[in-house]
């Protein structure tokens, strides 16, 4: 197994912290929506990167990497959280401009993944599982379009 390199390391672990900004807008997006439909599928999107959040960092450690335990997100993080708040107490339809905030959250986090996977040296493994959570992710930003119809 290759070892993964300073610069590929700092990436990962901002990499983690945006997934830690993600899983809690996705926390705020379910308690301001309405739609029950949406709600569950917002707290479905809150396991799943929850669960991508752990595998990283499971993966990294048993390579013998430093992680940063920053379980606050990032600054660019908690001020889209508070623009996802804001729109909700001022949008007459807040469902549909929460879903496009998660639309265009989901659009930055796969360009994130497809920056690691594209410029920094990875090893098999961690290829195999950014590309699997990456997918995950495309197939989330997808399914936001059919969201957006239903009652």
């Amino acid at each position: 197994m290759k070892p993964i390199h300073g610069d590929t390391e700092i990436k990962l672990n901002e990499l983690i912290e945006k997934l830690v900004d993600v899983e809690k807008g996705f926390i705020k997006a379910a308690i301001h929506v309405d739609n029950p439909k949406l709600k569950r599928y917002f707290n479905e999107k809150v396991i799943a990167r929850n669960g991508y959040i752990s595998e990283l960092r499971q993966l990294l450690l048993a390579q013998g990497l430093d992680l940063e335990d920053d379980d606050d997100g990032s600054i660019s993080g908690t001020l889209q959280r508070v623009w996802i708040d804001t729109k909700a107490l001022f949008s007459l339809d807040s469902d549909e401009s929460i879903l496009e905030e998660v639309r265009e959250g989901e659009q930055e986090t796969i360009n994130d993944y497809d920056e690691i996977l594209n410029n920094y040296e990875l090893n098999s493994d961690l290829r195999a599982m950014l590309l699997k959570q990456r997918d995950a992710i495309a197939e989330s930003r997808n399914t936001i379009d059919s969201l957006e119809n239903i009652e």
